[in-house]
């Protein structure tokens, strides 16, 4: 059967606290079912997600603002409109640009497991 889900019946808007560094928001668009999680998250300058993983992949939508994603391999710039595929199992983090807010919609497909806190001094190294 199909769903829909009603903007009224989403929790409000919240702080997105313990694997996130700096000032970060969050809304529920799905909560999870059939495997699959849909959040927008609203990061202040600076602001990013912990290292971490997701059993099924991860689409990400930016829908406004600037900023960062980034594995081992270094980190892209993204922008409105751009889309970001995170593999299943590919350690990563995603976040605002030093000096510009982003907004973003995640698709989160299974499980993710969550790893350190990004550092400043990589945040730094990854966003110059």
């Amino acid at each position: 059967m199909i769903t829909v889900v009603r903007s009224q019946a989403t929790p409000p808007s919240s702080p997105a606290t313990g694997t996130f560094t700096g000032e970060a928001w969050k809304d529920t668009v799905l909560s999870r079912r059939d495997g699959i999680n849909v959040g927008s998250v609203f990061f202040t300058p600076g602001a990013r997600t912990y290292w971490h993983t997701h059993e099924g992949g991860q689409l990400i939508m930016i829908t406004a603002g600037e900023g960062y994603v980034g594995d081992a391999d270094g980190a892209v710039k993204v922008t409105v409109g751009d889309t970001i595929w995170t593999p299943p199992g590919v350690t990563h983090w995603h976040g605002a640009a030093p000096d510009r807010f982003m907004v973003h919609t995640a698709v989160s497909i299974a499980g993710v497991e969550w790893s350190e806190e990004l550092s400043d001094a990589d945040y730094a190294r990854f966003t110059s």
